[in-house]
């Protein structure tokens, strides 16, 4: 990630760490669901379901919300940043994810402003408190990122890993597919992401939302008869 350097580049690779204890863990965004129905069943169908993530939630709905999310904080345009949390909360149908992206990204702030304090994360947990902003992951991951000094390019391409890693992990766990076969997935997508990155910036477009297979199985989740993940 170019622009990075020295302890910025240690508080990104700190921030996408599976050690990082914000509770991604406990949600697959409706992977469980999917690979109990036969849905998603084996590498193939593994890897078209790390492309929907991708090239739908995060490159039209939550990379647009960070990267504008990430300028209106450097701007403290709390406002923006209210309306960013709704917007994107909005599009998740699932009631679960929409909770769950809220609290990994009130987790996220609070344990930040513990690890490395400034004052400028202040505002944003003030807003959390009174209920004004939840923040959403996204909304969290860019005003960590933009208190940090880190680039809003690389705020989004370490978003996408954080994501599409986190996925991967919840696979290993839900479907008979190897270590090395899920990094090779993750691989393949993960080369993709620079030119995903490149294309959100150039649309600089609102957040919107298309994915009607994730999101049904996110919301069929609840129904499980037993379940490793929330969502």
């Amino acid at each position: 990630m170019d622009g990075i350097g020295g302890n910025r580049l240690l508080a990104v690779l700190h921030l996408c760490d599976s050690l990082f204890p914000v509770g991604g863990f406990a949600y697959s965004d409706g992977l469980e669901a999917a690979t109990a129905s036969g849905a998603i069943a084996n590498a193939g169908t593994l890897a078209d379901w790390l492309d929907v993530c991708l090239d739908d939630l995060i490159a039209r709905s939550e990379g647009p919300t960070l990267l504008l999310a990430w300028s209106a904080f450097l701007e403290e345009d709390w406002n923006a940043i209210a309306q960013l949390d709704a917007e994107v909360t909005a599009l998740r149908p699932s009631t679960t994810a929409r909770r769950a992206s809220r609290g990994m990204g009130l987790r996220l702030a609070v344990t930040w402003q513990a690890l490395y304090p400034d004052a400028s994360l202040a505002p944003l947990l003030a807003h959390a408190r009174d209920g004004q902003i939840g923040p959403a992951w996204p909304v969290a991951f860019a005003a960590v990122c933009a208190s940090s000094g880190v680039a809003r390019r690389a705020s989004a391409e370490a978003f996408a890993y954080n994501r599409l890693a986190a996925t991967t992990s919840s696979a290993m766990r839900l479907m008979p597919v190897g270590h090395t076969d899920a990094h090779r997935l993750l691989a393949a997508t993960l080369a993709r992401v620079p030119q995903v990155v490149e294309a959100m910036i150039a649309r600089a477009a609102r957040p919107e939302s298309f994915a009607p297979a994730m999101d049904i199985a996110a919301m069929s989740q609840q129904y499980l008869h037993s379940r490793l993940f929330r969502s």
